[in-house]
């Protein structure tokens, strides 16, 4: 891959470009000092990643990652040094549409392959993401004859924080159903965003754990590194398999196992993202008879993962990010007055 860097630090640079470089297949396109110098690099000589900084000198690295994603469409890896003291930062660089984030290594460890792996696996899973994504779908059984419990399922990967902070903070605090999430993010920050999503939102949010039951106005947010999925009617767990999907947890994997077990009634909502995740598993809850929802091109971060939705017809509802609130709030209160 052709990296861009961009950090104002000689010493994160050149910790960058040491773990860049003992990769043959990774390049060092150009390193930028400022922000300025990333944005006009980038829209010169585009790379297939950048690496930023979090912390810049001359405009904060969410006003680059803002100005980045409305000027070009190059994936971006947040890299901190600090990263419990810059999980706000962190969640709001996303929420304007970075990819992720990976842990700068550290130069106090000694083996250099153990301190160049968290970054290079974080960069060889974006390559896989931005070259292909998985299009496996697993055998979905028609669940048995439903009950009157209520179903939110949320998917949402770069540009998601803020989107799902828009979405749950316009649902009531008598909102009708059972919500749970699954968001792109490594699992170190999955505790910081469930506290940062509580700051927007009117309902309760927490990290979903083993054997865990949805309950109405209560939000469950995926927490490990591995899928969260359905492993019963009314219970939730995590699983490994499949081992060989990019992103972990999976939207797909965790929808489809809404169509293979949950009975009540269900609406899904694919919110910005890159790549395709979550777009099959959509098109089966919608063939299942569910409402659907994606976001719209307009106000999507990164427009990847709803796009691929629309392609494949499998949105009841195209909608902006402002509206899906209001259409929720509308589908399920006819659905509790039924």
């Amino acid at each position: 891959m052709k990296i861009g860097i961009v950090s104002d630090l000689p010493d994160v640079v050149d910790i960058l470009s040491g773990v860049i470089c003992s990769v043959s297949e990774h390049e060092i396109l150009w390193v930028a000092r400022t922000g300025a110098n990333a944005i006009s690099s980038c829209v010169s000589n585009a790379p297939d990643l950048i690496l930023l900084d979090i912390a810049m000198p001359d405009m904060e690295g969410i006003e680059v990652v803002r100005h980045l994603t409305k000027e070009t469409s190059c994936p971006i890896l947040i890299v901190s040094a600090h990263l419990e003291a810059d999980t706000s930062r962190i969640f709001s660089a996303m929420g304007h549409g970075a990819l992720d984030v990976v842990s700068m290594p550290s130069p106090e460890v000694t083996d250099v392959h153990a301190r160049a792996a968290p970054l290079l696996a974080k960069i060889s899973m974006i390559r896989k993401l931005t070259g292909r994504s998985p299009d496996r779908r697993g055998g979905i059984a028609r669940p048995a004859s439903p009950h009157s419990s209520h179903l939110l399922v949320i998917g949402a990967s770069a540009g998601g924080p803020a989107a799902l902070g828009v979405v749950l903070g316009g649902l009531p605090e008598d909102f009708p159903a059972a919500v749970v999430i699954v968001q792109h993010v490594d699992e170190r920050f999955t505790s910081g965003m469930a506290e940062w999503l509580n700051q927007h939102s009117t309902l309760p949010v927490r990290l979903a754990v083993e054997g865990d039951r949805p309950a109405r106005g209560t939000v469950l947010l995926a927490g490990t590194g591995d899928h969260l999925v359905f492993k019963s009617p009314d219970r939730l767990g995590y699983t490994p398999d499949p081992v060989d999907y990019v992103y972990r947890p999976s939207v797909n994997v965790f929808f489809w196992s809404v169509c293979k077990h949950w009975r009540g009634s269900t609406v899904g909502v694919l919110l910005t993202g890159m790549g395709s995740d979550g777009a099959l598993g959509l098109k089966a809850l919608k063939d299942m008879g569910h409402h659907t929802i994606a976001q719209d091109e307009t106000t999507s971060a990164v427009y990847g993962m709803p796009k691929a939705a629309a392609k494949l017809g499998a949105a009841t509802y195209i909608l902006p990010l402002a509206d899906i609130a209001s259409k929720l709030v509308k589908t399920f209160s006819s659905r509790k007055n039924g």
